[in-house]
């Protein structure tokens, strides 16, 4: 997502920072005297007490979800499934997070699920509903707690400052869905704040056209959207601050119809075909596509799940793919 040093030069940046992105200079309770009951620095609408207690009980129920993993991999597949879809709706919930959920029905099979990127809060997100292999950087493997969860839950990191290890992990993720699992990416790269967006970098794509499955875009957007911003050089402490401190944070979770990866010439045109899905603005549909795909036993840790046997070898075009 973010970081604080200089990055390689073919690595996509954001021109968004916590300054620009993450201040509200005009909401009450934002000023030199907040108000009562209100403490200064804290951003609109927001108490202390409420606050502390977000966070509180956001941080308990992470820490919670690291406690049960262990007992959580003796179970069933689908009843694992379900336990992830609740334990990350309850954590973003517990954040103080109100989320709606909409679009497409949520499709069976083999997915590329790829979305825009605002925040640390957009992996709970996609969990919830789409519980998948994740594709992270390297660095949130030794993230306190987080990068424990990460490793656990079957993340797929990747050494963004290696672009020749990109086609190994472009392999790895063509495996997965060749299994018959799903696989979320962020293909802007890096977080974005929300009001603007980064191109999709065409590079994931390639898995989807090797193990020949569809593509599920997904947009997210949170009103309002500088209080989830976690941008630049932002520190995750600042974050979370930021989301226990603003009252009605809202969440939007919105799925496109799928992609099928065969009406695409190449990984090119596939990653722009999703991106003009994920930019589209339309009325926020009522209907919410909570239904659990039971079967997909793929999209769960390899430490926990033995997975299906690949119907397809992946292509060996993904050796060739440099961006």
């Amino acid at each position: 997502m973010n970081g604080t040093t200089a990055l390689p030069p073919w690595l996509p940046t954001a021109p968004c920072t916590p300054g620009r992105c993450t201040a509200h200079p005009d909401g009450p309770g934002s000023g030199p005297d907040p108000g009562p009951g209100r403490a200064p620095g804290l951003r609109p609408d927001a108490g202390l007490p409420r606050a502390v207690a977000r966070l509180t009980a956001g941080t308990g129920a992470v820490l919670l979800g690291l406690l049960l993993a262990p007992a959580a991999a003796l179970l069933p597949p689908a009843a694992r499934l379900a336990l992830v879809r609740l334990w990350t709706r309850t954590v973003v919930r517990a954040f103080g997070v109100r989320v709606r959920y909409g679009g497409s029905p949520v499709a069976t099979g083999p997915l590329l699920v790829v979305a825009n990127h605002v925040s640390w809060l957009d992996v709970p997100l996609l969990a919830a509903v789409l519980p998948a292999r994740m594709v992270a950087k390297a660095e949130v493997r030794h993230w306190p707690v987080l990068g424990v969860l990460a490793a656990l839950g079957g993340t797929l990191f990747i050494d963004r400052d290696r672009i020749r290890a990109l086609p190994g992990t472009v392999r790895a993720m063509a495996g997965v869905l060749a299994g018959g699992g799903r696989v979320a990416v962020f293909p802007e790269g890096s977080t974005w704040c929300g009001r603007e967006r980064g191109r999709f970098r065409p590079a994931a794509f390639q898995a989807a056209l090797d193990a020949d499955c569809a593509v599920q875009p997904v947009r997210i957007d949170y009103r309002p959207a500088d209080a989830a911003a976690y941008v630049g050089d932002d520190p995750l402490g600042a974050s979370l601050w930021r989301v226990v401190t603003t009252r009605r944070l809202t969440a939007e979770v919105r799925l496109a119809d799928p992609l099928p990866s065969g009406r695409h010439p190449d990984r090119r045109a596939l990653a722009a075909a999703a991106q003009r899905a994920v930019a589209r603005r339309t009325a926020f549909p009522r209907t919410v596509p909570q239904r659990a795909v039971a079967s997909d036993s793929a999209n769960l840790s390899p430490l926990s799940v033995h997975q299906r046997a690949r119907p397809r070898p992946a292509a060996a075009s993904s050796s060739r793919t440099p961006s």
